[in-house]
């Protein structure tokens, strides 16, 4: 009995420090691994209340932004491309959300390209002063969800740029 105890109590702690990525009032708009070993999620309440980011470890959330706060919808934006017409024309589908924080922008992308079939998936950052920029890729395989609903949505700012 008292091992049990034991083996509780632990199971209980371990589950209370995990940072949860999605929470019950939540859905996944975009979500992937990356190569560098973290997690990437875009979630939005069920209600459209807010939308935010997070990026970690499977145990550690590194970055919120901007948390649940309901002026959320204002601190992203949305760009994409899209032509069509397949492999004959090099047609591409180019997505991005766009935010900023502490000096960086960030861009979270999706995309494919007809011409090879390739799909990328993934997270630019640029250094607002130095203009250096990060590129962390996505595994593609683990891509759950899409930025393509918000052409249409109405939730977020469609803006005029794509890189």
């Amino acid at each position: 009995m008292r091992i049990l105890s034991t083996l509780l109590a632990v199971f209980i702690s371990v589950i209370a420090c995990a940072q949860t990525y999605v929470r019950p009032n939540e859905e996944v708009i975009l979500s992937f691994q990356t190569d560098n070993g973290r997690q990437a999620f875009v979630v939005k309440d069920k209600e459209n209340k807010y939308i935010s980011y997070r990026y970690g470890t499977k145990d550690s959330i590194e970055l919120e932004y901007p948390g649940t706060e309901q002026d959320s919808w204002k601190r992203f934006g949305y760009s994409y491309y899209l032509r069509g017409g397949g492999k004959a024309n090099d047609g591409m589908d180019l997505n991005y959300l766009h935010f900023s924080n502490r000096g960086y922008r960030y861009m979270i992308y999706q995309t494919y390209y007809a011409a090879d079939q390739r799909s990328e998936v993934g997270i630019r950052i640029t250094n607002a002063k130095t203009g250096r920029v990060t590129n962390i890729k996505g595994k593609r395989k683990t891509r759950k969800g899409t930025l393509i609903d918000f052409r249409d949505n109405g939730l977020l700012e469609v803006l005029d740029e794509t890189i």
